[in-house]
C-alpha cells in the first residue's frame, strides 16, 4: 500500500526552476505518449501498454538529452498515470458511464510529479536533498 503525503516546499529559486522544468518535461512526455497511443490505434488498430512505452525511455533519453535531467522513476510514473487514465476510460465505457477520453495536459492540468525513489527523506532541516531536485 502506498501512502501519499503533500508538503508545501519552500524551495530556493534554482530548485523551483528545476521543478518547473521537470514538470514541463513530464507534461511533454505525457502528451507525446498519449499522441503515440492515439496514432497507433488510428493507423494500425493496435494498442500499446505503459510497459512497452517504458522500454522506449532509454532511447528517448539518448535522442533528447534534456530527459536525462529527470529521474527514470519520475518518467515511469508519467506513463503509469497515462495507463491509469486509459484503464479508467475503458472501465467507464464498459460500465455505460460517460467515458471521458484521456486529455492532453496543459500547464494548468499537469501540476505534480512523483518522487518514488528511495534514498532521500523529508525532514525539518535546511539541508534536505532529493537525488533529482538537489537541495530543497
Amino acid at each position: 500500500m502506498r501512502k501519499a503525503f503533500k508538503y508545501r516546499a519552500k524551495a530556493n529559486c534554482q530548485t523551483q526552476d528545476k521543478a518547473e522544468h521537470c514538470l514541463d518535461l513530464c507534461r511533454g512526455l505525457y502528451n507525446n505518449m498519449l499522441e503515440q497511443r492515439i496514432h497507433l490505434y488510428n493507423t494500425i488498430c493496435e494498442t500499446i501498454s505503459a510497459y512497452e512505452q517504458m522500454k522506449e525511455l532509454p532511447g528517448l533519453k539518448r535522442e533528447h538529452p534534456e530527459y536525462k535531467q529527470v529521474g527514470s522513476q519520475v518518467l515511469r510514473d508519467v506513463l503509469e498515470r497515462l495507463e491509469k487514465a486509459y484503464k479508467a476510460f475503458f472501465r467507464r465505457v464498459k460500465n455505460g458511464e460517460t467515458p471521458g477520453f484521456p486529455r492532453f495536459k496543459s500547464k494548468d492540468r499537469y501540476d505534480s510529479f512523483t518522487l518514488k525513489q528511495a534514498g532521500w527523506k523529508w525532514g525539518l532541516v535546511p539541508w534536505d536533498k532529493s537525488p533529482s531536485m538537489g537541495n530543497i
